[in-house]
């Protein structure tokens, strides 16, 4: 999965598979090595260290989505809460703590960003289609998204997962067992979940019900904390707009983040071929600068370190899809997240391994 086009992100991944010759079957297969297969896979060896299971990425770990977020971890779906999601915060902490992540998570509150009715306390008051000030505050907060996906793959491997990148499922075929072609290998398995969200549509059946995006970010170089207090930011909470022109952000270190506007495709296999410097990516990059510099004074001359994008799938109605594959009632397909997934990936990943493992249900939003 090339992304050598897709600029330069502020954080890196640290763990690579080693080499091994793929089985001939497992009980359960994990497609995608992304937040949600990791952290699915070292939980099914965590709760049956027994089964055998087998982690398949078509690129390396986090090439997707989870390596290029922003890291920014919220509470509830993007059509806020569902019917028995549960406190995805507690226990995406509990899900991280109990596998030994590092994932510098801090959960000081994000503010929602809006053009009418401020909070009375707002300290966010910037220039943007409007006075754009906190207008409510919600529960989240921050990760650095490669120190989790390269602290989920060690505890994968620590438990016992076998690891292999540069996997890519071609196609599989339903029955019992489930038949996964990986290039010239075929790949046995009881069970399986399908996880690799804004790839592979057509594996999980999802070419009519989501779409994959391009979405891209930046970050400023470094800023004084008098800068950052005149701006509003000196509590260290991130924050997001509910209204349009949408922007989001967040501090890293004395950076700050930003990020907004999407590259929309014929079809997700060209996300493959894009370059940040050349076509409609460039032209977002060179709005959201200006957009930015524009916000407050302290950001009137900014510089920027930091330049990249990453591929985001935004479901039909916004919710996750989370269910049986259409093929197979041993296969479950998992992803959709449009935008939300940084805590809600890893918390239904381990769900998703209790469902494989018959120890819990789907849930019933569908």
């Amino acid at each position: 999965m090339p992304a050598k086009n897709w600029g330069n992100r502020p954080w890196t991944i640290e763990f690579h598979a080693k080499p091994q010759p793929l089985p001939r079957a497992v009980d359960f297969a994990v497609v995608g090595g992304g937040f949600t297969g990791l952290a699915a896979s070292a939980w099914l060896k965590r709760l049956a260290p027994e089964n055998s299971v087998a982690l398949l990425e078509a690129g390396h770990f986090g090439d997707g989505a989870s390596g290029h977020t922003g890291g920014m971890a919220l509470a509830e779906s993007a059509v806020g809460d569902l019917p028995g999601l549960g406190d995805v915060l507690s226990g995406y902490t509990k899900i991280l703590r109990q596998l030994n992540v590092n994932s510098e998570l801090q959960l000081p509150g994000v503010y929602e960003l809006g053009r009418s009715k401020p909070l009375p306390h707002s300290p966010i008051r910037w220039k943007d289609s409007g006075e754009l000030c906190a207008v409510k505050e919600v529960p989240g907060g921050t990760i650095n998204p490669g120190k989790v996906v390269s602290g989920l793959a060690a505890a994968a491997d620590r438990l016992g997962v076998q690891l292999f990148e540069n996997a890519g499922v071609e196609s599989f075929d339903a029955g019992e067992p489930l038949r996964l072609h990986v290039a010239r290998s075929t790949l046995l398995a009881k069970k399986a979940l399908f996880a690799t969200n804004a790839f592979g549509l057509e594996l999980t059946g999802w070419t009519q019900r989501a779409e994959a995006c391009f979405t891209i970010a930046v970050a400023t170089k470094e800023i004084s904390d008098s800068a950052r207090n005149a701006m509003g930011l000196g509590e260290g909470k991130p924050f997001y707009t509910v209204d349009l022109p949408y922007l989001w952000g967040r501090l890293l270190g004395k950076q700050i983040i930003f990020g907004s506007g999407l590259v929309h495709f014929a079809g997700w296999h060209e996300m493959h071929a894009l370059d940040i410097a050349q076509g409609e990516a460039a032209e977002l990059f060179a709005r959201l600068e200006s957009r930015i510099r524009s916000l407050h004074p302290a950001l009137c001359e900014i510089e920027f370190t930091h330049r990249w994008g990453g591929p985001i799938c935004i479901t039909r109605d916004w919710r996750p899809v989370f269910e049986l594959h259409p093929k197979s009632p041993h296969a479950v397909v998992l992803g959709g997240f449009s935008g939300h997934g940084v805590a809600q990936s890893v918390y239904l990943g381990a769900w998703s391994a209790e469902v494989l493992l018959g120890k819990r249900g789907l849930p019933s939003w569908k």
